[in-house]
């Protein structure tokens, strides 16, 4: 409706997917956003290209809701960039490129300066894709692209207050062959028009014959995800009386009655969870695939989330059931469901994942045990140095601080574990209540992003909420729980002097050009007290963003101007607000996290533990701040040259072998 006037939801499941576009076969594709602050936890979700069929759901959700790429209620992505700020995204139709690139999407990255080439060949109902670099600078801070009438390609950087460009991109070769273009196969042009023929019916309007319905229900077996998704989602635009006994008395397979069983539970009511109940615990769970045993785990979860928890008996049944498979171990997996993608989960961690959220929702008198037992082990870290040695390739800056948070890297399944067992009241023993807790300090010397902190936070609050008062008492006898402290810092030299945004590029224009001190430019860093809210080169609070790229986005006078009028540009993600309470209580901080109920408050920018949780039937006002959380004397304090080592440190992203420290 190019009106406007009717609008309806196609495609849902984003963070923020700043721009999208379509291939000459009319499919759309979308460039999501990541949450930066989301890195180091098992939710953290990469910036990535999906594509965005009808009906589809990608599963974003706040904090810690996101939804596994592997729930068979979602779609995964088509594949994922990595750490980002998606902005501009266009196909290469119309250009002048080899016919390669022609069919290429090409995405742009804001924060580290990249264009991708997402370059993509028909699979079955869907496509698998590559991506490639197609250009890059420092800094290059893309905003978006768009293909001219000339045959090249257009783009543009700026934002927030940095100079803004305009670049062309021509092909100057000459091409005599294909590069190795995959054609769609006959197979795969009827798998696509087998999923397009079923999104023709998640209309409303558009009802399906019996016949068409009973295709639908055999197709929610079918080997093709994309298909059993579109044939569920077509089932789910229909009343389920009309198909409900095809998938509870019918002759599906396990991967037809999983599916039918997840739609069941999303469209119909508590008058039919015993008949789905039934149906699930009917399927032999040890017997079953790597992808119908991770979708049947997911079914458990929507019978219950959606219709109503099971009786204290059928508890017992199923975690009596379902205990002895965890942990699962290498052996007991099939080999499908592999990927050399370092941001997806492998199919082991994948299962143990979903069979420990559920043991713990079901109350087993294992769990505890054996939780306990996985978070005393070795720490896991990533183990496929290709597909990480890509990442960091991306650029010298961006492979320097991936390095650095590999130094500190957190056991992503280990978080989960202690996160899930934070909901568990009983079945401990007060020694397992110990190491759980003990396991905090462990991990509080991970590396993260800005939320990272504050997950560890929150998960070991819920935990000793949810033990008794006994449990609570033993517990901080033994010092097993402790708050984060803040290093002391050093001082600086001085004597210091007031200086305004001219005097210091003055100072730098030639200043920056002598050989200066790396070590001095990070001691000043923390004699500043940036160390305290700012994480930088893997290392420091994490209270304010992260400054390791800053180099990347900002160019000297953009960076000095920042520190000395932090008020000028202030990010809305940083911005403070001033809130009123209708007992006239007055907070002033950052909001952390909200919902529909409440929002988190930041209240001290140099402490992640002083926060508050503020109703929202309370508030009387809230106004944003008219000035920065950081404080804009930060240079005060420091003679001439430290004020140079502590700008030539932000500039090199922190490497000590970069130029600035040779002199030029």
């Amino acid at each position: 409706d190019p009106e406007g006037n009717s609008w309806e939801i196609y495609s849902s499941g984003y963070r923020n997917p700043y721009d999208m576009d379509f291939n000459t076969d009319g499919e759309l594709f979308a460039y999501d956003a990541d949450m930066e602050w989301d890195l180091g936890s098992p939710w953290y979700r990469p910036t990535r290209v999906s594509h965005a069929t009808s009906g589809s759901e990608f599963g974003w959700r706040s904090g810690t809701g996101k939804w596994p790429a592997y729930y068979p209620d979602s779609l995964p992505e088509l594949v994922n960039i990595g750490p980002g700020s998606p902005v501009g995204v266009c196909f290469g139709t119309g250009t002048n490129f080899p016919e390669r690139d022609q069919k290429a999407l090409f995405i742009c990255d804001w924060t580290f300066g990249t264009m991708y080439a997402i370059h993509m060949q028909p699979h079955g109902a869907s496509y698998t894709a590559t991506k490639e670099e197609f250009l890059s600078r420092s800094p290059l801070p893309l905003t978006d692209n768009a293909v001219g009438p000339d045959g090249a390609m257009y783009f543009t950087v700026g934002g927030r207050g940095t100079q803004s460009e305009l670049y062309r991109v021509r092909y100057i070769g000459k091409e005599n062959e294909h590069r190795g273009i995959a054609k769609e196969s006959q197979f795969d042009q009827k798998l696509s028009m087998i999923r397009q023929h079923l999104e023709t019916f998640h209309a409303s309007d558009n009802e399906m014959s019996e016949s068409e319905m009973m295709k639908a229900v055999n197709y929610l077996q079918h080997e093709d995800r994309f298909i059993r998704y579109a044939a569920r989602i077509a089932l789910e635009h229909h009343p389920v009386e009309k198909w409900a006994s095809a998938i509870l008395n019918g002759d599906l397979k396990s991967t037809g009655v999983i599916n039918g069983v997840v739609g069941l539970a999303r469209q119909g009511n508590a008058g039919i969870q015993t008949q789905l109940i039934d149906a699930l615990d009917s399927l032999p769970f040890g017997e079953l695939s790597t992808t119908d045993q991770l979708e049947l785990l997911r079914a458990w979860q929507l019978v219950f989330a959606r219709l109503g928890p099971p009786s204290e008996e059928m508890e017992q049944k199923l975690a009596a059931k379902y205990d002895p498979y965890f942990p699962v171990r290498q052996t007991q997996v099939s080999s499908e469901n592999g990927s050399k993608d370092p941001w997806d989960i492998n199919a082991v961690d994948a299962l143990n994942r979903e069979l420990a959220t559920l043991l713990v929702y079901w109350k087993s008198q294992h769990i505890a045990a054996k939780i306990v037992s996985e978070l005393q082990k070795e720490n896991s870290v990533l183990s496929d140095q290709d597909q990480l040695n890509q990442l960091i390739a991306r650029n010298k800056g961006y492979g320097r601080a991936v390095e650095s948070m590999l130094e500190k890297q957190p056991d992503l399944q280990q978080i989960h574990y202690a996160f899930v067992l934070r909901n568990l009241k009983q079945g401990w023993t007060l020694e397992e209540r110990k190491t759980y807790f003990s396991w905090f300090e462990k991990a509080s010397k991970w590396s993260g992003g800005n939320s990272f902190q504050k997950f560890l936070q929150n998960i070991e609050t819920e935990a000793f909420e949810n033990a008794s008062e006994k449990e609570r008492l033993a517990i901080e006898a033994s010092g097993a729980r402790k708050p984060y402290q803040v290093p002391e810092l050093p001082k600086p030299v001085g004597p210091g002097k007031d200086r305004n945004l001219s005097d210091i590029l003055t100072l730098a224009e030639n200043g920056l050009k002598s050989q200066r001190n790396f070590e001095n430019g990070k001691k000043m860093f923390a004699a500043t007290r940036c160390i305290v809210c700012h994480r930088f080169d893997g290392d420091g609070g994490a209270t304010g963003p992260d400054l390791t790229q800053l180099a990347g986005r900002f160019n000297l006078k953009d960076l000095t101007e920042a520190i000395v009028e932090p008020s000028k540009v202030i990010s809305d993600q940083y911005r403070a607000m001033q809130v009123v309470t209708f007992e006239g209580k007055v907070y002033t901080g950052r909001v952390l996290s909200e919902s529909e109920d409440q929002f988190t408050l930041l209240l001290d920018p140099e402490d992640a533990t002083k926060f508050i949780d503020i109703a929202r039937e309370d508030v009387d006002e809230m106004v944003a701040a008219k000035t920065s959380l950081m404080p804009k004397d930060l240079l005060k304090s420091l003679n001439d040259e430290e004020v140079l080592d502590l700008l030539a440190y932000l500039l090199s992203r922190g490497n000590p072998n970069d130029p600035i420290f040779r002199g030029r």
